[in-house]
Parts: C-alpha cells; sequence; structure tokens
C-alpha cells in the first residue's frame, strides 16, 4: 500500500457542544479530557497512525483553546524544563512534531455537510479522511482510519465507517443499506439522515470516521438543506453512491460516543481501566 494515498485529515469542530454546558460554555467540547488528553488529540494521532501528516481543522467562535493546544507554550515549557513533570508535555510534542495544523472557520453552523465543505479550501484537489472528535476509537491492533486508508486503497472510492446499532437508536444517526462485496464491506445504495425506528431500513450506522473523494465538494456545494434545514453529509454521500460508488465498512474496534455525557463517562472508565 502506498502510504501517500491519503495525507491529510480534515476536523470538524465548530459545533456548541450544547451537551456539556455549562462546562462547554467556554471550552471546546473538542478539549474535553478524556483521562489527561483532550478528544480532538486522540483523533490526530489516530490520523498519523494511518499515514497523515496535514491536520485541518474547521473551528468557530470560540475555539482558541485547539489552536493553542496544538502549538508550542514557551512559558509552560520553560517553567517545567529540567523538572519531573517534562515528560507530562512528550506526547504533545511528537503530535506538533510530526504535523502541520491548519484551521478555517464555519461561520453558520449548517450541518456536517457544510462544515466538511468549509474545510475545502484545506484539503484541495486531494482525498482525505474526516474525523469527527466526539466519536472516540479505540483498537488494539490498526486503528479504525488505518483500516479504511487500506480498503481506499483498493477501491478508490469514498468509505464510511459504520456499526450496528439498536434499531431504537437511529433516529441519532445516518443509516445505510448495502450490499455485501467484502467481509464488513458493503457496496451502498441508500442512506437515510436520523429515520425514526420504524422507517429505518437497516441498523447500520454511519459513525464519524469517513474517507471522501475530493468531488464531494461540488455534490455538497449543489445538495439541498435536508433533515433539520442542514446540509447533511449522508444527501450528498447517497448522490455520489448514486453517480458512482461509496462503501461502508463495519470496523474493528471499539467506539464511544463522547458528544454524550453516558459515553464519555463509559469512555473514561475504559481508558482507566486500559492503564
Amino acid at each position: 500500500m502506498n502510504p501517500q494515498l491519503i495525507k491529510k485529515c480534515l476536523f470538524p469542530a465548530a459545533g456548541y457542544g450544547t451537551r456539556f454546558l455549562p462546562a462547554t460554555k467556554a471550552m471546546p467540547k473538542e478539549m474535553l479530557p478524556i483521562l489527561t488528553k483532550p478528544l480532538i488529540q486522540y483523533g490526530v494521532e489516530e490520523a498519523i497512525e494511518a499515514g497523515m501528516d496535514t491536520m485541518a481543522i474547521v473551528t468557530g467562535r470560540g475555539k482558541r483553546a485547539i489552536e493553542d493546544h496544538f502549538d508550542i507554550s514557551y512559558e509552560l515549557e520553560h517553567q517545567i524544563k529540567g523538572t519531573s513533570k517534562e515528560h507530562y508535555l512528550n506526547e504533545i510534542r511528537s503530535v506538533i512534531e510530526q504535523c502541520t495544523f491548519s484551521y478555517t472557520r464555519q461561520i453558520e453552523m449548517k450541518g456536517l455537510g457544510h462544515a466538511i465543505l468549509s474545510g475545502e479550501t484545506l484539503i484541495g484537489n486531494n482525498p482525505f479522511a474526516v474525523i469527527l472528535a466526539d466519536d472516540l476509537c479505540d483498537h488494539e491492533g490498526k486503528g479504525v482510519l488505518a483500516q479504511m486508508v487500506a480498503i481506499y486503497a483498493k477501491y478508490k472510492c469514498s468509505i464510511v465507517a459504520i456499526e450496528e446499532i439498536d434499531i431504537n437508536e437511529s433516529k441519532k444517526y445516518g443509516i445505510v443499506v448495502g450490499t455485501p462485496i467484502e467481509e464488513g464491506i458493503y457496496m451502498v445504495s441508500d442512506m437515510v439522515e436520523k429515520p425514526e425506528p420504524q422507517e429505518a431500513p437497516s441498523n447500520l450506522a454511519i459513525i464519524g470516521r469517513y474517507i471522501l473523494t475530493p468531488d464531494i465538494f461540488e455534490i455538497i456545494r449543489s445538495t439541498k438543506a435536508g433533515k433539520n434545514g442542514e446540509i447533511q453529509i449522508t444527501d450528498a454521500l447517497l448522490t455520489q453512491a448514486k453517480k458512482g460508488m461509496v462503501l461502508a465498512y463495519k470496523f474493528k474496534g471499539k467506539r464511544f460516543d463522547c458528544g454524550s455525557v453516558d459515553g464519555f463517562v463509559e469512555a473514561t472508565n475504559y481508558f482507566y481501566g486500559k492503564q
């Protein structure tokens, strides 16, 4: 596999994190820590492991802490240099040295499709990955994004990560229908955004990992607002699936919905237990 296939990873990070108020009133939800590491750093490390070195982050007002996190803090470095606490910064230093970070702002919150389109200026005409940092994934072997890059190397098309859910949870997710073409890999024939359980065509739900081909930007541009008046990436991907091919991949690993308090606590306990 050519590791140069996908070098850029987009992080939509402009949302308000209302389910974590008041904690997220002045702090980005992507900076909420699981143990001592913020959610977005877990995502960046997953992208690095998948061979990516350019992190494109779509932010909004009140998100400066993300930029500051992926930067050198000279005062802090000076304060702890030569002390027993210096090693605490080793992990984030390593991340900063391995990547280039670039930022753009999403001025209005008009859905995930719009957030991804806002990142076009950072991505250009390249295939790219997307990570939603509040979907925290863990796997003892290859990470979820690295698994998807290997599939992209073979099929060269857009890919969404999926998992089986309780059908009663369908209205929280984009739901896919597809034909199996390999173990755990489906060719998508339909996608529905947040259907009611009785209308859900399957229990295969899209989670926050995507690999997208650059023609998706033009498709999003001509995609009309859908559910909740937002521009949905599922609508754009369905158009792409009908024109060509989109795959859904049942990933290996464990995923935590850290956009919910329950998932956040579950992830904290899980990672604490792994220490």
